[in-house]
């Protein structure tokens, strides 16, 4: 067995998948190439935490790494950077913004906390113009809503309280009927998108993802839904068979069964 450091190891082998003897796949990647494989992987860890499961978590938490070190192989033979130079970035990153750690300040909070890593943060970033720069523009929408409206908070542009931001959710639900009703496609969009963003703001206010407050309900629909086509299995019939209402029955049995679980 090789007793040589795993995460050693882990750079060699992603060098020799690259190699003139290596893999023929691994060298026709790039850095754009594999950004797909690098978002998938996030997500796969992502449901490896939902799931519960240590085991998935801990493998896909290692195909995670092994994006990084890919990533940082390919930037080493174009002598951009090394996977060391990745690490000692975010080490410096961390000690510099975490000065009641490592150095003399204190806070009382977590909110002091967040204010004072944005503070440093745009120090370090002193060249950009705008508080909103340096957010993903690929983050999902949802992911995206809530940074926008945590960066702009951190200048003090928000809501007072929680019931402000409700108070503009139920705006934005009655200006979401109207264009419904004026059958306006791009009216409609548009105030459903407000209506999202106003529900992101209200859970950022009790500090709630919207992604996984939607992918909870997702999920809990998906297993509603699946019971729906069990008990269809069961009785030998297709749900295109099923009337609405059958399909209506199982659905609130399924609501019990969940409930007693």
């Amino acid at each position: 067995m090789d007793e040589k450091n795993p995460l050693i190891r882990l750079k060699e082998i992603a060098a020799i998948l690259r190699s003139e003897n290596g893999c023929p796949w691994d060298k026709e990647q790039n850095f754009n190439s594999l950004k797909p494989y690098l978002i998938e992987e996030a997500y796969e860890v992502i449901d490896s935490i939902d799931s519960g499961n240590i085991d998935d978590f801990k493998e896909e938490l290692g195909d995670l790494l092994y994006q990084i070190y890919a990533h940082s192989q390919i930037a080493s033979e174009q002598s951009l950077f090394t996977v060391e130079d990745v690490a000692q970035g975010i080490v410096e990153k961390l000690i510099r913004r975490h000065p009641h750690v490592f150095g003399e300040e204190s806070f009382n909070n977590s909110k002091e906390v967040k204010d004072r890593w944005e503070a440093i943060k745009k120090t370090e970033k002193s060249k950009k113009r705008s508080v909103l720069e340096g957010i993903p523009r690929n983050l999902p929408a949802l992911t995206m809503a809530y940074r926008v409206q945590e960066k702009v908070s951190h200048v003090g542009f928000d809501w007072e309280k929680i019931d402000d931001a409700i108070t503009k959710l139920e705006e934005e639900l009655l200006e979401f009927k109207d264009a419904a009703s004026s059958k306006n496609k791009e009216a409609l969009k548009e105030e459903a998108g407000d209506i999202l963003f106003s529900i992101v703001n209200v859970l950022r206010f009790q500090g709630i993802d919207p992604e996984d407050a939607l992918r909870q309900s997702v999920n809990k629909f998906m297993r509603r839904f699946s019971y729906i086509e069990n008990k269809s299995h069961e009785e030998n019939k297709t749900l295109s068979e099923m009337s609405l209402q059958e399909m209506d029955r199982l659905w609130e049995e399924s609501k019990n069964i969940s409930d007693e679980k």
